[in-house]
């Protein structure tokens, strides 16, 4: 099936987001609570006194700590009452590390937060990812603790109990609100005409640009628009406070659109907006540096409508047996360069330096792995021509021609190392063919009622020569639990690439004047995001939960 072979702190109340953007960009909050069995008995008279301290794990290997339960005494199978919340974000991997102390008798009286964890007794440490308790029916996962990463080796096998930690999530990430927004006097931007004007609304985070997270419809000609309703979930902005970034902006055709104006509002300050009746006025950012000022502009932003409810969320999906399907799709056109010389953008360094196809892989399938529990991918190529065939725009990357799955990301990894040195580059860049393979594994799925998602990922360096026909694919496509990743690499111009991505304008039309039924498709550049700033993976895959819950909404599938 699929096979295509064709041309914070340490308190127990705080919200704590892990993962390197602040918690206002976590997708939803989830409260851990902890219970341990058959622990080692660290006293000579009586059993063990127990507290639970939880760190997050950095890519580097560095911990912070995040939280201290308090101390259950004479207990070596102890259930602590305080819940660590944190601020799960699908978009990055959350690691978390659990350790296990026995607090000696003399610091029993003490604050938790003020013990010296160096003066206590170790018990054991057990490690794992948020996303692996979310998936779990019961979102309940048992750990073998363990002592420290290089302690004795007969001491690993000693049984040190087993810790077990369940995840709940909170009503308020449960609660969508449904805005209505309308503009006053725009300036046009047109010369001849008013501006043809859209909302992007966008969540902050700590490093770099914001991230969309939803849009309005494109209104032609108006200067006075009343938008469709949107719809934000906590999940999707992280809290009530969280700060927006609402642009207004007049759409271009080439993906180029200006900026009308915009406003920075949490939920709270719209539903006050809503409250009072009254608009806000958009300001245009102007200067840099030091001599930044906002221009305040005539136009303003009213919210006519701002309703809240309770409703699925993407966690509960997951809950009841949903999976989330990676699928990759990579591009070998011969505008990559010779693979064997270093610059070419599918060099493999000797070093071990990742190439921009290498780094997209793993940071987007790191994240997706988890949600998928076969770790089966199918992995195509395209624009190449394989040993003994002509040049075909989707081939099974591992060389098979009955099948193209391939087991786990490095089983991605070495199918694209072989593809390298087994076919010749050629061209054009066509995305048809690969987004039909993905389109027809998503079909036969939903054919069989199964509880999948797919998301595919296509990285390319050049931009497409079939634009209409992608186009037609996307449109067909968008009724299928299907969503597609571009990762864009190199330095190609890349604005009909935006055109597909509806965050960046109008829904998509096919030759036959059929429209999308929904936005499935997330674009961005490699070299807009730079290390240190918003990863590929948080900009790729921010909108990924609320394209599966639309998808979910529009067939009334319920967890």
């Amino acid at each position: 099936m699929g096979s295509c072979w064709s041309d914070g702190s340490h308190g127990g109340g705080g919200m704590v987001g892990v993962g390197g953007t602040s918690s206002s960009a976590a997708t939803a909050n989830d409260a851990l609570s902890f219970s341990a069995s058959s622990l080692r008995d660290g006293d000579v008279i009586s059993k063990s006194d127990a507290m639970v301290v939880v760190y997050s794990k950095g890519r580097d290997g560095t911990l912070a700590e995040l939280f201290r339960s308090e101390v259950v005494l004479n207990s070596l199978n102890p259930k602590w009452i305080r819940k660590f919340t944190i601020g799960y974000q699908f978009e990055i991997v959350q690691t978390l590390l659990f350790r296990v102390y026995d607090i000696d008798t003399q610091f029993q009286n003490s604050k938790e937060e003020m013990l010296r964890l160096d003066e206590q007794q170790f018990l054991g440490e057990a490690t794992c990812t948020l996303s692996e308790i979310i998936t779990k029916s019961n979102r309940t996962i048992a750990l073998e603790l363990k002592r420290k990463e290089g302690a004795a080796a007969q001491t690993q096998s000693h049984n040190n109990g087993k810790l077990v930690v369940h995840a709940e999530e909170s009503l308020a990430s449960k609660t969508t609100t449904e805005i209505v927004f309308r503009c006053l006097n725009l300036e046009s931007k047109d010369h001849f005409s008013k501006s043809d004007p859209f909302l992007v609304i966008s969540k902050i985070v700590e490093h770099g640009n914001p991230i969309p997270v939803s849009k309005t419809e494109v209104l032609k000609n108006d200067a006075n628009p009343l938008w469709k309703p949107v719809f934000l979930s906590v999940q999707q902005v992280g809290s009530k406070e969280s700060p927006l970034v609402i642009e207004c902006l007049d759409f271009n055709g080439n993906g180029n659109h200006n900026l009308i104006g915009k406003v920075q509002k949490s939920l709270s300050d719209l539903e006050k907006l809503h409250l009072s009746g009254q608009g806000i006025n958009l300001f245009l950012p102007t200067g840099v540096g030091h001599k930044h000022e906002d221009r305040v502009l005539k136009s303003q932003l009213f919210v006519d409508k701002f309703t809240e409810t309770v409703q699925h969320t993407f966690l509960e999906y997951l809950a009841s047996g949903f999976e989330l399907n990676f699928m990759v799709a990579i591009d070998f056109t011969a505008s990559n360069g010779n693979p064997r010389l270093p610059d070419s953008l599918h060099y493999i360094d000797p070093t071990g330096r990742l190439n921009a196809y290498q780094r997209a892989i793993v940071e987007v399938g790191e994240v997706l792995q988890f949600y998928d529990y076969d770790k089966r991918f199918p992995a195509w190529g395209f624009g190449a021509r394989p040993i003994d065939i002509p040049v075909s725009h989707c081939f099974n990357l591992n060389g098979s021609s009955t099948y193209c799955e391939v087991d786990g990301i490095q089983g991605i990894m070495n199918a694209y190392n072989g593809a390298l040195f087994n076919v010749s580059f050629a061209g054009p860049t066509l995305f048809g063919p690969v987004i039909n393979a993905a389109a027809t594994i998503a079909s036969e799925s939903l054919a069989q009622n199964a509880r999948k998602y797919y998301v595919l990922l296509i990285i390319t360096d050049g931009v497409i020569t079939d634009l209409q026909e992608t186009k037609d694919a996307l449109v067909s496509a968008s009724d299928l639990p299907l969503s597609i990743l571009i990762v864009g690499v190199g330095g190609a111009d890349y604005k009909e690439m935006e055109v597909l991505d509806g965050d960046k304008g109008e829904r998509l039309e096919s030759s036959s004047g059929r429209v999308a039924s929904r936005d499935i498709v997330q674009f961005v550049a490699l070299r807009d995001i730079q290390y240190g700033e918003v990863s590929v993976v948080e900009a790729l895959l921010a909108e990924l939960p609320s394209q599966f819950l639309t998808y979910m909404k529009n067939r009334n599938i319920t967890p």
